[in-house]
């Protein structure tokens, strides 16, 4: 029998597998080998979901809440998430949001639905690894704006992101708080990006997944400036501010105009977001800001200790202010220090080159105090610090 010759999609072929995935994979694997991992690669909280939510969840499976929904979400669920903007100073009603199974395929369904072959897609590095691929399979072109050399700041950086913009631009990205820096934009740097979004007539989406996990800075909603409702796509889920990562639950919100638009690639893709945990979402909205304060309280005490931690290895970093990420500097070839830190320290992390920010290296801090201290100590005795 003959093989079979696959005729693979082009568009396939402009993307690597997700980094990020990959560290994760081959932690993985070194665990189910007996291998301890201290794993600082993993981007979701290490806390489990609050309970409220959990018995939201049971109670509405239940209950029946079994079936298809609404493609765009139930409407109990798109009216707290309306109510929630709205407190930030976005004007949204429920018909301007759509419910996604994560936040991801928000960001995916918005990239299809507004980029064409060879448009221009400004990002903002370092920048979360899934934005390049998205727009590559969409079949834009990407512009990037570096913000290593501003110390992950977007306000110096203002003159850098202008020179790059134009009426030519079709979409600009924009994620604070960052990852994968734990940046937190201020409003004269989101200013400035409203000012050249409306000189250029450009779209924004606005990923604002981690902005109920901040530490000395309040982020603002970006589509709450003048001028930028009109033209902003705020994305934003529940996996990161309510340990919800395996629900896969996430949103997007945005004039009628864009929703119309995507909802013809959400109903053809996914149908809708679970129905079950649609109802769970509601309970978060509603009910558990206090778990959210404590949880955020020890990502603080973590982020100071690795601050700390590697001030003591001659290291200063800027102070993240938000999401659970930090960006170390390595000694050489970050993707040679990475590949070192898992095979020698037993220790995961993912290289910055994933981010466009090469020389750097991605931890993260939702792992407990002990076991940061624990991985510090293996890359130091691996000579890694």
């Amino acid at each position: 029998m003959s093989e079979h010759e696959w005729g693979f999609a082009e568009r396939v072929g402009r993307v690597e597998p997700s980094a990020t995935v990959a560290v994760g994979n081959k932690a993985s694997e070194l665990q189910e080998q007996g291998v301890d991992v201290v794993d600082l690669s993993v981007g979701e909280p290490d806390f489990p979901t609050p309970e409220r939510i959990r018995e939201a969840g049971q109670q509405a499976i239940a209950e029946g809440n079994t079936g298809y929904t609404a493609s765009s979400g139930i409407p109990e669920l798109r009216q707290a998430i309306s109510t929630d903007l709205k407190a930030k100073g976005v004007a949204c009603g429920p018909e301007n949001v759509v419910v996604t199974p994560g936040a991801k395929q928000a960001l995916f369904e918005t990239v299809q639905a507004l980029v064409d072959e060879g448009d221009e897609v400004i990002l903002l590095d370092p920048a979360w690894v899934s934005y390049e691929a998205m727009v590559k399979l969409a079949g834009g072109d990407l512009t990037r704006v570096d913000l290593g050399q501003h110390d992950f700041d977007l306000e110096p950086a203002l003159d850098d992101l202008a020179a790059a913009i134009s009426d030519e631009t079709q979409l600009l990205l924009v994620n604070s708080p960052s990852n994968p820096t734990g940046a937190v934009f201020s409003d004269a740097a989101l200013e400035g990006v409203r000012d050249l979004a409306v000189e250029h007539d450009v779209t924004v989406v606005a990923d604002e997944i981690y902005d109920r996990i901040t530490y000395d800075a309040d982020p603002t909603s970006l589509a709450s400036f003048d001028g930028m409702a009109e033209r902003t796509v705020t994305v934003n889920g529940f996996s990161k501010a309510y340990s919800m990562t395996g629900w896969r639950l996430g949103y997007l919100a945005a004039p009628e105009a864009l929703v119309d638009q995507v909802s013809k690639i959400h109903g053809h893709s996914v149908t809708c977001a679970p129905n079950f945990v649609q109802h769970a979402g509601v309970e978060a909205l509603r009910s558990v800001e206090s778990d959210v304060a404590t949880m955020v309280e020890a990502f603080e005490r973590r982020r100071d200790l690795v601050v700390d931690l590697l001030a003591d290895h001659g290291k200063v970093i800027p102070r993240p202010q938000g999401a659970f990420y930090a960006m170390i500097p390595t000694p050489n070839d970050d993707v040679e220090w990475a590949d070192a830190a898992i095979e020698d320290a037993h220790v995961a992390t993912v290289p910055g080159s994933a981010f466009n920010a090469p020389g750097y290296a991605r931890i993260s801090y939702a792992a407990s105090e002990e076991r940061l201290k624990e991985g510090f100590e293996r890359l130091a005795a691996e000579g890694l610090m």
